[in-house]
């Protein structure tokens, strides 16, 4: 499934929403065809639909009604049409918002975070081209499947859920191995050194996962 699909019939618009969105970590795909939405959508699925009105083929509103019947998958209708008629008719048949044309590029991602926080957070954490998620305790870099053990997933879901906080290595020993555990404190660099194996581009330069010396590693 991905994350967003764009479908809009203005080229320039359509290619500035997939960098932007692509920039934020989420995966995109796009169309300028309603009839073509439907089918990507029905094939592939999305956890989002930005959809314009007037598009090739059947039109959005056309489009949010079809899918509203068999799926509660958010919808964002972004149109030019501001009149209110319009705006009703959108939210009426499904919408879950309605964003005039021109549009402030900063205050859509912050819905589509807010959104994504409030409906995905749950299973999902996404930390750039990284995505772990909790209920299947799966990992996935660029969308390739990481392979590693229980304990190893639980490390790097502690670290990603502390961005840029410095973890001392009793805290990271303790959290995930326990206090009482008869395994030695070094347990906790050997997982580290596996980690940036399997998620640095070097890890002997490790741009993600960072020591901070004497204290313990941070995640960036």
């Amino acid at each position: 499934m991905i994350d967003i699909l764009v479908v809009e019939d203005n080229k320039e618009i359509s290619e500035m929403l997939c960098d932007f969105l692509r920039a934020e970590g989420y995966t995109v795909s796009r169309t300028d065809s309603g009839d073509k939405a439907v089918e990507l959508f029905e094939r592939y699925g999305a956890k989002l639909l930005l959809l314009d009105v007037m598009i090739e083929g059947m039109d959005g509103f056309a489009v949010c009604e079809k899918i509203r019947r068999s799926s509660d998958v958010p919808i964002f209708i972004i149109s030019a049409r501001t009149d209110k008629n319009d705006k009703l008719n959108g939210l009426v048949i499904g919408a879950d918002d309605y964003i005039e044309k021109p549009f402030d590029i900063d205050l859509l991602l912050a819905k589509i975070t807010g959104l994504f926080r409030r409906r995905y957070s749950l299973d999902e954490l996404k930390c750039g081209e990284l995505v772990l998620n909790r209920s299947e305790r799966t990992a996935s870099l660029r969308g390739e499947a990481l392979e590693m053990t229980a304990k190893e997933y639980d490390l790097l879901l502690l670290l990603a859920e502390n961005p840029g906080k410095t973890l001392t290595k009793e805290y990271i020993f303790s959290y995930i191995w326990g206090s009482d555990s008869e395994t030695e404190l070094q347990t906790v660099t050997v997982h580290i050194k596996r980690l940036r194996e399997k998620l640095e581009a070097d890890p002997k330069k490790p741009e993600h996962i960072l020591t901070v010396w004497g204290v313990g590693y941070k995640f960036q």
